[in-house]
């Protein structure tokens, strides 16, 4: 299986191609869905200025808001 159109020549680099373009393809629409979906969870932080950039107590300050009370 020698040869310009065998697996090691093109038809393995358009194989190889639609398996890249697939996956980013499949990612791209997998984030878009996570977006639409997480970008309706409001929430609030409550005081900025105590929270520390390497702290695992940083949850603390974070507070889901429901969405029937979120007003704009």
């Amino acid at each position: 299986m020698g040869g310009m159109f065998g697996i090691n020549g093109l038809t393995g680099y358009l194989v190889a191609v639609l398996l890249v373009v697939g996956g980013a393809v499949v990612a791209g629409v997998g984030a878009i869905y996570v977006q639409k979906n997480q970008s309706v969870h409001y929430y609030k932080i409550h005081d900025q200025k105590s929270i520390e950039m390497y702290n695992n107590e940083n949850k603390h300050f974070y507070q889901a808001i429901p969405s029937k009370q979120h007003k704009e």
